[in-house]
């Protein structure tokens, strides 16, 4: 592969990593938000796969796979699954299906997702100066999913768009290390990526608990629950 077209697809494969965590401020219903989460896994895998093949790197092609595997196909399925359970649980749960009242409205999420980017470019400027390959020039907007992903974990009120927020911070963790490292050992994303399906499995198990004793998810009716 040239450079030039090395370039290119990993800046298409980097935009489209950062759109998809910037649209989910924009969605309200859980599904979609799942669906741009399958949209960010591909991107992510794509970011692998083209420092694999780029470099000759056949453990980073393996990683790329199971990133594909993990955080487009299985861990969405699992999230959908819970979502699903909860809408068609007999009890009103169609509410669940929809993130009605987040903290933040949809017009500040956008701007603050703005100056979170600003905020990635701004930080990571002294490492990019330090060796301008076209991995490091991207690295801006690992830090930025980062950011995001924080920002989406403590604005939702639904535990499952929490969960989803969750997953985006680790996303982009996942994206810093590549863009940064040109990737991490297989044996060390194994069990990232483990952890990870265990903490959204007890995270399933709990929402769905959480709905059977409280008939909601929503943190804040908790909270008055609880006072």
């Amino acid at each position: 592969m040239s450079e030039s077209a090395f370039t290119q697809l990993l800046d298409l494969a980097c935009g489209a990593f950062l759109l998809a965590a910037v649209v989910v401020l924009w969605r309200r219903e859980l599904a979609a938000i799942v669906r741009l989460f399958v949209l960010q896994g591909l991107a992510l895998a794509a970011i692998a796969l083209l420092l694999g093949v780029h470099e000759e790197r056949w453990d980073l092609i393996a990683v790329a796979l199971g990133i594909g595997a993990l955080r487009a196909g299985l861990l969405p399925y699992l999230i959908r699954r819970a979502l699903t359970a909860l809408v068609n649980d007999g009890s009103g749960g169609g509410g669940e299906a929809r993130e009605t009242q987040p903290l933040v409205n949809v017009a500040a999420s956008l701007l603050t997702a703005a100056a979170l980017t600003l905020l990635a470019y701004a930080v990571t400027r002294p490492l990019v100066e330090l060796d301008p390959t076209p991995a490091t020039r991207a690295l801006p907007v690992g830090l930025a999913v980062v950011l995001i992903g924080f920002f989406v974990l403590v604005t939702r009120r639904r535990a499952l768009a929490q969960v989803v927020g969750f997953l985006l911070l680790d996303n982009g963790i996942t994206a810093t290390a590549f863009l940064a490292a040109s990737g991490v050992p297989l044996i060390v994303e194994l069990g990232v990526s483990f952890d990870v399906l265990l903490a959204v499995l007890v995270l399933q198990l709990l929402t769905t608990r959480m709905r059977e004793a409280f008939g909601t998810t929503d943190l804040d009716d908790l909270r008055e629950l609880h006072d």
